[in-house]
């Protein structure tokens, strides 16, 4: 099940995503970094009620928003949860007006069988400024920008 997340998934959200942060796959994020922004999370609840995926959606511009923070536990991998969870997110954004969305990541080919087009990280400065240039990688980021019209 997809579902808005609470406040008591950020231990849940963060376990997950930096359980592939550790494997250099994805950006760690702080706990205080995820209740500052719990409300841009959806979260995959199991049947048994246990949080095994997350992803964010946040706005950068009138236009446009970032999916990030993709990340299913590896007991849920292959159940569409990935797919569900960036669908939520795009139809959060569409639902708020947004014309596109875009993410950045070492799996572009995920991204692109949904429809989004690889770009220029170039194309992004909103994100760059905002975000990136706090990044322990900046400037040399090794992730694929992609992008998809809503």
């Amino acid at each position: 099940m997809i579902r808005k997340a609470l406040i008591k998934d950020a231990k849940s959200i963060q376990k997950i995503i930096n359980e592939y942060a550790a494997e250099g796959k994805m950006l760690a994020r702080s706990l205080n970094d995820i209740y500052e922004s719990i409300r841009s999370f959806f979260v995959y609840e199991d049947e048994n009620g246990i949080v095994r995926g997350c992803c964010a959606s946040e706005i950068f511009w009138e236009d446009v928003a970032e999916i990030r923070s993709l990340a299913v536990s590896k007991e849920a991998l292959g159940k569409g949860a990935g797919k569900d969870l960036v669908f939520a997110c795009m139809a959060d954004a569409k639902s708020l007006g947004i014309k596109k969305v875009f993410a950045l990541t070492y799996i572009d080919g995920f991204f692109t069988k949904f429809g989004f087009k690889i770009i220029s990280r170039d194309s992004l400065p909103h994100k760059v400024w905002k975000v990136c240039i706090n990044c322990p990688k900046f400037p040399d980021c090794d992730e694929t920008a992609v992008e998809k019209e809503l």
